[in-house]
């Protein structure tokens, strides 16, 4: 049996969860998530905990059954708590500029600056002109969005100028070595 998915999901208090058939939907007090689950994967509703449960140890349920208590996991945390991933600029001249919730401003070495928006359910803030927190409700699409403005301008391996994750290491290279 699956550790991950044989684990019960605590609803906190606040989180709504409405079960029809293969479809779940999740509300709580930052916003609404819904999910269709794989046709043989069962999630069942006992009080305030959630049980994802498999028919039989065949490959691809045992597959499916972590994945899914996983997805359905992280809508119960997203709809309480959200999510966040923080991003820092690194170079001389390399700054972001908030232009409201949704959108940003990037100068990172171009020639000119990148707008970047954020799609629905995805808010961007900038505390200072060398660091990005881009969060919502949905994790995927929070990790996605911060790897698209990572993939602006990475991390280069020489002076190690560029966007990377907060708390990321980037290995360093030498350079030329005069003879």
């Amino acid at each position: 049996m699956s550790r991950i998915g044989k684990a019960p999901i605590s609803v906190p208090s606040g989180v709504e969860i409405s079960i029809s058939g293969t479809h779940l939907s999740v509300k709580g007090p930052k916003g609404q998530l819904a999910w269709d689950t794989p046709d043989d994967i069962v999630v069942n509703q006992d009080g305030d905990t959630l049980l994802v449960t498999r028919p039989d140890d065949e490959r691809r349920h045992r597959a499916l059954h972590g994945m899914t208590r996983s997805l359905v996991a992280n809508m119960v945390v997203g709809v309480s708590e959200g999510f966040s991933k923080e991003l820092e600029i690194v170079g001389v001249g390399y700054r972001a500029a908030a232009q409201g919730p949704a959108k940003i401003e990037l100068q990172v070495g171009f020639s000119h600056s990148v707008p970047v928006v954020a799609p629905d359910g995805v808010t961007f803030e900038v505390p200072t002109p060398n660091r990005i927190i881009v969060s919502g409700i949905d994790k995927q699409l929070v990790g996605q969005v911060a790897a698209d403005i990572r993939k602006i301008r990475k991390p280069e391996p020489y002076k190690g100028k560029g966007i990377r994750y907060a708390g990321e290491r980037v290995v360093r290279k030498a350079g030329k070595s005069a003879k």
